[in-house]
């Protein structure tokens, strides 16, 4: 916890920038019925049935010193998918980076491993020695601001049937856009000095 919130209070670096990520699911669901749009007094009306249409998957990048986050829409949560999100990142997004600072989970697949699945040895390494990785604890999830983004796009945008792929991939890329225009950022105030004292019963006692 300490680790992370000591990386939260890093100034601004253009050679290493700050990156938070985190992923979930979202269920695929179409209509069996086309619903009836609003008219003068009458809402709109969906039909209570739906079709299961799979579930695709959404990786969050979250540059919170710029406001800027970008939403990656899969097929799939494998390594390999995130593997290619890290390579685009090194290689695409922030190629000019000396070092790439992660903040991510435990889950097993958020590991410089999973380069060596998609990429040839030399050039995973390349990218994995510019990863500086810091992983929330376990049960601590919102410690990673990418979470609190994932949270604002289920409740603005996901809200709703969509029924493909490609259709979440636009509506999301228009959430993104907005956003970004905006440049929402996070006002993190939560220091290391404040978790010890308000979570002084995480800390183990030390008998004098």
């Amino acid at each position: 916890m300490e680790d992370v919130l000591d990386v939260y209070h890093r100034p601004w670096s253009i050679h290493r920038p700050l990156l938070c990520i985190d992923e979930q699911p979202k269920q695929l669901v179409s209509e069996v019925r086309t619903p009836l749009p609003p008219q003068p007094g009458a809402p709109a009306r969906v039909d209570y049935e739906y079709r299961r249409e799979g579930v695709a998957n959404l990786f969050m990048v979250f540059q919170p010193l710029l406001g800027c986050r970008h939403v990656k829409v899969t097929e799939r949560r494998t390594a390999a998918d995130f593997a290619e999100l890290l390579r685009w990142l090194a290689e695409d997004l922030y190629q000019d980076a000396e070092r790439l600072v992660l903040v991510t989970d435990n889950l097993n697949i958020h590991d410089p491993a999973c380069l060596y699945e998609i990429l040839e040895p030399a050039r995973a390494r390349r990218i994995a020695k510019r990863l500086e990785w810091h992983y929330t604890p376990k049960h601590g999830s919102w410690l990673n601001m990418a979470e609190i983004e994932l949270a604002a796009l289920s409740k603005q945008c996901l809200d709703r049937r969509i029924g493909s792929l490609g259709q979440l991939r636009k509506v999301v890329a228009a959430w993104e856009q907005e956003r970004n225009e905006r440049m929402v950022g996070v006002q993190w105030q939560f220091s290391t000095g404040q978790a010890r004292n308000k979570l002084r019963s995480l800390y183990p006692p030390i008998s004098a």
